[in-house]
């Protein structure tokens, strides 16, 4: 249920609504305008990296995951609603905001994810991780769905951008409120306090300090997250600037993009949870194999594109291939980490995945900067970061680390 409450964030504000609206309106379609957009998520993820570990490492050693779970979500909830406020060349305003609501995010969504060997055990890992995953692109397309029925209203109204991209945002967090009330009304907190109040921010480094010292015994692991930063540099661009790409290489309006990223909603939702069944048939690493495959092909196709049709072609691939990765990746790491450290190595997963939120996005903000805004471009930059992601994945030993995971268990 936390999946289906939070999505709703990243669906709507980074992927499909303010993303577009800051590039074209918030900063005037400027040519570093993409550049600033993609730099804003970048401090939001530096900050994440800087607090995950210690976020992680506290939360284990005081079965703390729920209570930091509600803070989270409060901040994100408030700052997103706050974005409301962001009108027509309010750039500090809305870079502020992102950086505030996107930091709540990230740091929730690490917090839910240790949650995940707490509730699933070994093979189980991978199904209710797709489940969840599945879920949570369902939490996106009723946000989104919400959303594009005022909108496709407000234009009916004649009301501009900066009129009903301020009503989605509250629509955004309030969905994300009540959708989060389950999860702190039933979701109970397994884990048992392993430190002293007295003690909290010198237990929490030195587990931290202990993980870091340790980390040769999880080389798999260590492999995997390697892989993360990369693959997912390249998932983390499609996510930030799949509206940008559609509004400014494929002529999109908002209701059109509204409208594209709520069927990729349904793609994804299908193929999180066919994807989480084979997995734990075929192995992880095999599925991931076949995801990022999947990958390569959809940013070739969205180069490739100058019509809709190939567009929507490649949109929905990429549905297929975000729900699957995703949830993939997020078991393999509840399957390589031991038990004991779990909310730990999930700080260090969202630091891998923070790190390559920072890379690809900034990484097409730049190439669209220095060519004046070519963002085929750009696109095809990305599709590079899922072929190394494909070559660190292929020296992975699934049982090796798995073994080395229970032994430190």
């Amino acid at each position: 249920m936390y999946d289906f409450a939070n999505s709703g964030y990243t669906t709507v504000v980074i992927t499909a609504v303010f993303n577009a609206y800051f590039v074209a309106e918030v900063a005037g379609r400027a040519p570093w305008a993409t550049l600033a957009w993609t730099s804003a998520l970048a401090v939001s993820y530096v900050l994440i990296m800087l607090t995950a570990p210690l976020i992680g490492a506290y939360a284990d050693a005081h079965a703390a995951k729920k209570r930091l779970l509600i803070a989270t979500t409060l901040g994100c909830v408030l700052f997103t609603a706050g974005l409301a406020l962001v009108g027509s060349g309010d750039l500090v305003l809305g870079i502020a905001l992102i950086v505030l609501s996107n930091f709540f995010f990230g740091t929730g969504e690490n917090l839910v994810a240790a949650f995940l060997p707490e509730i699933a055990q070994g093979e189980a890992l991978g199904r209710v991780s797709g489940w969840g995953w599945s879920l949570g692109y369902l939490g996106g397309l009723v946000s989104l769905g919400a959303c594009l029925a005022y909108v496709a209203h407000a234009q009916a109204q004649g009301a501009q951008a900066a009129d009903f991209v301020a009503v989605t945002m509250l629509i955004t967090a309030g969905i994300f409120a009540l959708a989060s009330l389950p999860t702190f009304l039933f979701l109970r907190e397994r884990a048992v306090p392993v430190a002293a109040p007295s003690d909290v921010l010198r237990s929490a480094f030195a587990r931290v300090r202990e993980t870091l010292r340790h980390a040769g015994a999880y080389a798999d692991l260590r492999r995997f997250l390697a892989c993360i930063v990369f693959y997912q540099a390249g998932i983390q661009t499609v996510v930030a600037l799949a509206a940008v790409y559609a509004q400014e290489v494929m002529g999109f309006t908002t209701r059109d993009t509204l409208f594209l990223i709520l069927v990729v909603n349904v793609t994804a939702a299908a193929g999180a949870l066919a994807f989480g069944q084979v997995q734990d048939r075929i192995g992880h690493v095999p599925t991931l194999v076949l995801t990022l495959i999947g990958w390569i092909a959809t940013v070739l196709l969205a180069w490739a594109a100058e019509g809709p049709l190939l567009f929507w072609i490649a949109a929905n691939l990429v549905g297929v291939c975000l729900g699957s990765s995703q949830s993939a990746g997020r078991a393999l790491i509840g399957y390589l980490s031991p038990r004991a450290r779990t909310a730990e190595f999930f700080g260090l997963w969202g630091l891998a995945v923070k790190l390559s939120s920072i890379l690809g996005p900034v990484t097409y903000g730049v190439v669209t900067w220095l060519t004046h805004g070519d963002h085929r471009l750009a696109m095809l930059v990305t599709g590079l970061y899922f072929i190394v992601g494909l070559a660190i994945l292929a020296g992975i030993d699934v049982a090796r680390g798995r073994r080395a995971a229970l032994e430190g268990a």
